[in-house]
C-alpha cells in the first residue's frame, strides 16, 4: 500500500551542523518540538545531486556559492512527520539570516550566517513531497505510528 507524504517536510542538516558536531542537539530540539523521524541518513552530495535538489535557485547570484557550500562537506536529510509539519517546523528554525531568526530557533541558537544557516526546511507541501523524493525511496519511509 502507498503511503502518502501529507503532514510530512524535509529537513537538511546542513555542513556547517555536520561540522560543528550538532547534529544530537539539532535532532533533539526537533524531536522535542514533536516531530518524528521517519527516515533519515547521511549523504555527501555531489555537485550535480545539488544543483538538482536547488535547481529553483538557479540563476540567482548566491546559487554557485550555495552549491559549493552544500558540497563542502556531509549533510543529514531527515524526513520529519507531524501534523502541519512544513509550517511548524518552518517556525521552528526560524529565518534565514539568524539575526532575524526569532529566539529559541534552531538558527538562532547555532547558525552563522545567511549561507552557513544549520538547517534547511520545505516551504510547502507540494515542495516537501518532492524534496523528500530527492532523498528518500518510499521504502526508505517508515511508518512511525506504529510504536
Amino acid at each position: 500500500m502507498e503511503r502518502k507524504l501529507n503532514n510530512k517536510t524535509l529537513a537538511i542538516l546542513k555542513p556547517d551542523c555536520v561540522k560543528k558536531n550538532l547534529i544530537g542537539k539539532v535532532v533533539t530540539l526537533i524531536q522535542n518540538a514533536g516531530f518524528k523521524v521517519s527516515a533519515m541518513k547521511m549523504v555527501k552530495l555531489t555537485s550535480d545531486a545539488a544543483k538538482g535538489f536547488y535547481a529553483i535557485h538557479n540563476g540567482k547570484p548566491f546559487f554557485n556559492d550555495l552549491i559549493t557550500y552544500m558540497t563542502s562537506g556531509p549533510c543529514v536529510p531527515i524526513a520529519l512527520e507531524k501534523d502541519n509539519a512544513v509550517e511548524d517546523f518552518r517556525k521552528l528554525i526560524g529565518a534565514t539570516d539568524p539575526a532575524k531568526a526569532a529566539e529559541g530557533t534552531i538558527r538562532k541558537l547555532y547558525a552563522d550566517s545567511i549561507q552557513e544557516n544549520i538547517v534547511h526546511g520545505s516551504d510547502s507541501d507540494e515542495n516537501a513531497a518532492i524534496e523528500i523524493s530527492h532523498f528518500f525511496s518510499r521504502k526508505e519511509i517508515l511508518d512511525i505510528n506504529g510504536f
